[in-house]
């Protein structure tokens, strides 16, 4: 295939297609793409970052009827952040379908504007998470006959979280006859069997996962387990990167080495699975904002991550497995730009860099010297802040609204504004952190659309 139109998509899909500004599919979506259009089942691996949500996004569209009133697709992932993604990456997709209603269904919001959302009328796309799906589907609010394909996405996280239940029962509520698709990192004994239940005679599509892109500068670094801390920091200062996930294996070093960066100066924020869904959402605003230039994150809280432009990726801990391996550092070097994957190496974890060099088939590039960390309060801090606006769509604010008000009476220059993200109850917008006091006072001294809101400094 050599770009989209070789494929039997409907005019009004590759329109969405050229909106994002595709033109030559990617190896999942070269290989898989024809077995979907064609009504077949497909088991697919692949890695982080190859384009799998594209396939199976022009897959279900193209076999929709916008004009049938009822949910036709259901997509199911482990995080509201992978959710979120992906039903903003169909509805990119779907921009030149009319009418067509994409409902996110995720754990961790409140129920009553999802119930008041499936009152109105049904959607004909669901992405959600099998917890919530299987809670909505019990008070008979939605309605799962009339699917046509399900998804499973990131099938291996699922299971890993313990949605096994979940899925199975959701499995069982949609018709026999539909087309059924799965996607994952790994094709562990746990995913074989869930794909034995849910799928029939499948296509299996294995790409990619052999190696890392060729643009990712990988190196690694042995270090004293008591030095661990130091060492990112000094490696973390001498690159000087914007924007860089540091991955742990636990939740607990995951705020541990948070707020040892932050007392070295870094704009550090973690991330992991016992944080509440709202304190979630800030932290991704906040890191892609650019007003958190280092993400500390475990693995399940990180999958989903799309994050532009990532300079780098630094394991603080080895990673379990060659597989776990190239799906954190996929996530630089991404559409072919140059990417930085750093490792942190004790010598209990030197059988785990042994594994990953023999996946590889190459020598690992092991560094002799580590760059000395940097004095308390020394490294440079993100370039951005975040104010969160107490407002949101439910009031009918628009970026626009945000903007005119920060370039209009708290007199600031569009350049030092940001990223600006709407939610139902509060909204938030980056600002130069030089003027981020003076954005903070005007705003709340003034008014946004007429109306004074609460605003405050992250």
């Amino acid at each position: 295939m050599h770009d989209f139109t070789s494929f039997p998509l409907t005019p009004a899909l590759l329109q969405g297609v050229e909106a994002l500004g595709y033109t030559n599919p990617t190896p999942i979506q070269a290989e898989s793409l024809p077995p979907i259009l064609a009504g077949r089942d497909v088991i697919a691996q692949a890695p982080t970052g190859s384009g799998k949500t594209a396939a199976f996004g022009l897959g279900l569209l193209n076999r929709l009827d916008p004009g049938l009133i009822r949910t036709q697709a259901l997509v199911l992932c482990p995080t509201r952040e992978l959710a979120d993604q992906v039903a903003r990456q169909i509805r990119k997709l779907a921009v030149a379908i009319p009418n067509l209603k994409v409902l996110t269904l995720c754990g961790g919001l409140p129920l009553a504007p999802q119930l008041s959302s499936l009152a109105v009328h049904d959607p004909q796309v669901v992405v959600g998470t099998p917890g919530r799906i299987q809670e909505l589907m019990r008070k008979k609010a939605l309605h799962l006959a009339g699917v046509r394909m399900l998804v499973l996405d990131e099938a291996d996280r699922m299971l890993d979280m313990g949605f096994e239940e979940p899925i199975r029962e959701i499995i069982g509520k949609t018709p026999k006859e539909r087309q059924s698709l799965l996607f994952s990192a790994t094709f562990a004994d746990a995913v074989r069997e869930i794909s034995r239940t849910a799928l029939r005679d499948p296509v299996e599509v294995t790409v990619g996962n052999a190696e890392p892109p060729s643009e990712i500068d990988q190196r690694f670094y042995e270090v004293d387990p008591a030095k661990k801390q130091i060492a990112l920091a000094g490696l973390l200062a001498d690159r000087g990167v914007e924007s860089c996930v540091v991955f742990c294996n636990t939740r607990r070093d995951a705020d541990e080495v948070a707020g040892s960066l932050q007392h070295f100066g870094f704009s550090a924020l973690a991330l992991h699975g016992d944080m509440e869904q709202r304190d979630r959402e800030e932290v991704l605003v906040r890191f892609v904002n650019r007003s958190c230039n280092v993400l500390v994150a475990s693995d399940v809280a990180a999958r989903g991550l799309d994050i532009e432009d990532l300079a780098a990726v630094i394991n603080y801990d080895m990673p379990s497995d060659p597989d776990t391996y190239l799906h954190r550092i996929g996530r630089t070097g991404r559409a072919g730009r140059g990417g930085l994957a750093l490792s942190l190496c004790t010598s209990r974890e030197l059988p785990r860099a042994a594994a990953i060099e023999a996946r590889q088939g190459r020598p690992l590039r092991w560094e002799r010297t580590i760059p000395a960390a940097p004095k308390a309060n020394s490294a440079p801090p993100a370039a951005m802040t975040t104010l969160r606006i107490d407002a949101g769509k439910t009031d009918k604010l628009r970026p626009g609204d945000v903007l005119g008000a920060l370039t209009g009476d708290a007199g600031l220059p569009g350049t030092a504004i940001g990223k600006i993200v709407i939610f139902a109850t509060r909204s938030y917008v980056a600002v130069q952190r030089s003027q981020a006091n003076a954005a903070l006072a005007r705003l709340n001294a003034g008014k946004i659309k007429g109306r004074s809101f609460r605003v405050r400094k992250l």
